[in-house]
């Protein structure tokens, strides 16, 4: 009776239970589903002998059933032909068909009803292991979404107890004295202006200013005289 123990375990099983306590679900439920189909296996040929010992019972129990009813037209025709003795040898004959027969009849429906209990337990495991291989993805991703709702809201108790505002304001101070120090190094090695440096600058606007005046003459030097423009008048 192993194989009945193995199937009520699987059939009082929990996938779900088993999911959570499993360390990778994915080949937790793999394995039961293989187990399942092993155990559906084994249920199969157990209840299939089961089937053929029933079968074997019933045969046994119409045959001594229809001995004894043999003999009984055998007891009632010696009665008939006055054979008293003959009567009484049938008479013993189906007496013995008949406890044989009735012998024969508890046993096949202890047998019938052991085989009832194995078929319904049989279905009952086919169809929790035919529902476990269409559901295989969706419990995976159910377990999925659970695990990950857990650690989002882990997560979120965690950030509760921070001020994000201050941890902001540290980085935002952070980043300003950077700035700071990169300005401040910048001025530090800047080069100050030499001498030579401030005399040609002054040069530069000698020159500057030689090149504006030469420009202004001869500019000056293009326009008409005013007495150009009188004699040029008539008379």
């Amino acid at each position: 009776m192993g194989i009945l123990d193995r199937v009520s375990t699987i059939l009082r099983a929990n996938i779900n239970s088993l999911l959570d306590q499993a360390e990778d679900p994915e080949k937790t439920l793999d394995q039961i589903i293989r187990d399942m189909a092993d155990a559906i296996g084994q249920a199969r040929g157990q209840v299939a002998e089961m089937i053929a010992q029933e079968k074997l019972i019933e045969a046994d129990m119409e045959r001594n059933a229809n001995l004894a009813r043999e003999w009984g037209k055998k007891a009632e025709l010696a009665v008939a032909r006055g054979a008293d003795d003959l009567a009484k040898e049938a008479l013993r004959r189906k007496i013995d068909y008949d406890r044989n027969s009735q012998t024969y009849a508890s046993q096949y429906q202890a047998q019938h009803d052991v085989v009832t209990k194995l078929k319904h337990d049989l279905e009952q495991l086919e169809s929790k292991y035919e529902s476990s291989v269409r559901n295989r993805e969706a419990m995976i991703a159910r377990h999925r979404r659970a695990v990950a709702q857990q650690k989002i809201a882990q997560t979120v108790a965690q950030l509760s107890t921070m001020d994000p505002t201050s941890e902001l304001s540290r980085m935002e101070e952070r980043i300003r004295m950077e700035e700071a120090r990169a300005a401040a190094l910048t001025e530090i090695h800047a080069r100050p202006a030499s001498l030579e440096d401030k005399f040609a600058a002054l040069e530069g606007e000698d020159d500057l200013d030689r090149q504006l005046a030469d420009m202004r003459a001869k500019v000056r030097g293009q326009l008409p005289s005013p007495s150009d423009d009188s004699s040029s008048k008539p008379s």
